[in-house]
């Protein structure tokens, strides 16, 4: 899809500003030095007046083979309030967007400055991506699914000339918080995005409001900055980002994974047919086929359709359950043909592996 709007037309409906509230709390795991601070506000922020003149491409019902209607399954689309948040900001910026601002330079042949005005103007598409947390612990809850609306940010860079050697994009927030992501993958065809909309709105505040960046197939930290408002070309030889300094990866494809959403660990079932139920994700490969295992014997699974390849797929398995204790795992293959690894190693440097394994009782 694509979406053309005035430019006359959008200053005319004045500045648009993301009002928050301070943070009254603070959950999550915090992990600096080597690990990753994960920090949710838990004030309500203010959502941005709606724009009539930015037309948000409305949400569009997926092909039913494309989605499992599983109770306690993860829906195909994580909505904006319950999608995950692993912010260094303990309070959500505010963010004007008629005075935002995207400076792109460093290694480049000709620096640029790009205002909101500037990108809306441009042609947009919509994707469905799934952004995943290199905090992300085997089975835990650091990923979401939501369709993106903008521009693609491949275009915007080749605009300011990319010089040879340039193998990193140091981008920074409003808050100067430093990400850095290798030029290739922003460069491959993919679809990488300077996102404007999520989910068929207007990108809310905790999620980068006025303009953020998203590139499929890479852990968030290194591809997800929100209120993004500067972008360096660079080496990485050169500038080692916030998180490379803690210790994490300078790169970080998406490791190929699965999850069990149903049955819950240590659940009493009734003897009998049991649907064991998840998701799995090989973002920018696919997910090929599912694997669940009972007691050790493994058993295909039925996946949903692939919407894009960069997004994760439902998947279910009906068990004939018998009485007693039963250990349950989930294993993926990608569309490259690899099966995710049983070795279990935790999320530093680069992600989490192994299978998740959960015990249930049947009686």
């Amino acid at each position: 899809m694509t979406t053309t709007i005035d430019r006359r037309k959008f200053l005319a409906a004045g500045g648009v500003t993301a009002v928050t509230a301070a943070a009254a709390g603070v959950t999550g795991e915090l992990l600096l030095s080597r690990r990753l601070a994960a920090r949710r506000p838990t004030a309500k922020v203010t959502a941005p007046e709606p724009i009539p003149e930015l037309k948000i491409a409305p949400m569009t019902p997926l092909p039913t083979d494309e989605t499992l209607n599983i109770a306690g399954l993860s829906p195909f689309y994580t909505p904006d309030s319950t999608f995950y948040r692993v912010d260094t900001a303990l309070v959500v910026p505010q963010v004007n967007a008629s005075t935002w601002q995207l400076r792109i330079h460093g290694m480049v042949d000709k620096p640029v400055i790009f205002t909101f005005d500037d990108l809306i103007r441009r042609p947009m598409i919509d994707h469905d991506v799934t952004l995943t947390c290199v905090s992300e612990a085997v089975g835990g809850g650091y990923i979401g699914n939501a369709r993106w609306q903008g521009i693609l940010l491949a275009d915007v860079l080749r605009e300011a000339g990319i010089q040879s050697g340039a193998d990193q994009i140091v981008m920074r927030d409003v808050n100067g918080m430093t990400i850095g992501v290798a030029t290739d993958p922003v460069l491959d065809g993919r679809t990488s995005l300077l996102a404007v909309g999520m989910n068929g709105q207007l990108l809310p505040p905790e999620h980068g409001y006025p303009v953020r960046v998203v590139v499929p197939g890479l852990y968030g930290y290194v591809s997800a900055t929100k209120w993004v408002v500067d972008m360096e070309l660079t080496t990485f030889g050169a500038y080692n980002a916030f998180w490379v300094k803690q210790g994490w990866s300078q790169q970080a494809p998406i490791k190929t994974e699965s999850r069990i959403d149903v049955p819950k660990r240590g659940t009493d079932l009734a003897a009998g047919q049991v649907t064991i139920a998840g998701v799995a994700w090989a973002q920018h490969r696919g997910i090929a086929a599912v694997e669940v295992s009972v007691d050790g014997i493994w058993y295909d699974a039925k996946i949903a359709a692939q919407d894009t390849i960069d997004t994760w797929r439902q998947w279910y398995y009906v068990w004939d359950a018998t009485p007693g204790p039963h250990v349950l795992q989930v294993r993926a293959t990608d569309q490259t043909g690899y099966t995710q690894t049983a070795m279990v190693h935790r999320t530093e440097p680069n992600g989490a592996t192994g299978y998740h394994t959960i015990q249930v009782n049947v009686t």
